[in-house]
């Protein structure tokens, strides 16, 4: 949800970080690089003026993240986590900060302090279902998404990373059939359709996966859509099998 963990063979990229398993970036003018850059420059003077403000040191890790710039983002919310070691909040940006790094195991562990088996929060279950399926272990993160599922029915952001956990677990059919209801829900996001041409794409039927690639979309925004879709198809190309229809595993 969800922005930027490889995944499939470590060839695709989440527009959201670990808010989601893995997709195929997006052009989107909802808030561009610059704006970020600008959040950056604006959360980081109220960040050097107070920092122990627990929102304004939340909006620049996140400006941090979606710029790029991760290990200042995990600095950031290291430091404000541990002046509030049992706000949820902040333990829950912490963990997706860590992941986003790389630091899987520690994600695992503060994302676990996020909420409690009494106080659920299918967001948190969500990233750590993210960050399991980045570690391999996809039967797990799979028992997460379905555990958030029960909380959240057909919550798209839940239904694409289970969907892409299924494609990373080598089942591009049910993979495929998991996308498909997440992208039956209204609005549609528009990563959802782009994990799901991405899944059409790999079981070989390339003409479908380029009309859902482009589907609501400008035409600039469509081309480059369609533009990653290509690159992220050939380079999966020799990982096709047409009788198994699967994926080689790893993000």
């Amino acid at each position: 949800m969800f922005t930027a963990i490889a995944a499939l063979a470590g060839g695709c990229q989440t527009t959201q970080s670990t808010e989601s398993t893995g997709s195929v970036p997006i052009v989107s003018s909802e808030h561009s690089d610059a704006d970020w850059r600008r959040d950056v420059e604006v959360y980081g003077q109220k960040y050097t003026t107070n920092p122990a403000n627990v929102d304004v040191a939340l909006h620049y890790a996140k400006a941090l993240r979606m710029s790029g710039q991760r290990a200042q983002a995990v600095a950031v919310l290291e430091r404000i986590s541990i002046a509030n070691p049992h706000n949820k909040e902040v333990l829950g940006a912490y963990g997706r900060a860590l992941a986003d790094a790389g630091n899987y195991s520690q994600a695992l562990e503060v994302l676990e302090r996020a909420h409690t088996p009494d106080q659920p929060d299918w967001h948190i279950l969500s990233a750590q279902g993210a960050v399991l399926d980045q570690m391999g272990r996809h039967a797990e993160a799979q028992r997460h998404y379905e555990t958030a599922l029960r909380m959240a029915p057909d919550e798209p952001s839940i239904l694409s990373n289970l969907g892409l956990s299924y494609a990373l677990a080598k089942d591009l059919r049910r993979a495929e059939a998991t996308l498909r209801k997440a992208a039956m829900r209204q609005p549609v996001d528009q990563r959802v359709r782009q994990n799901l041409a991405l899944v059409v794409g790999l079981q070989g039927r390339f003409e479908e996966a380029e009309a859902i690639a482009r589907a609501d979309l400008p035409p600039n925004e469509a081309a480059a859509n369609v533009a990653y879709l290509k690159q992220m198809l050939a380079h999966h190309k020799d990982l096709r099998d047409p009788k198994t229809a699967s994926i080689a595993s790893h993000d």
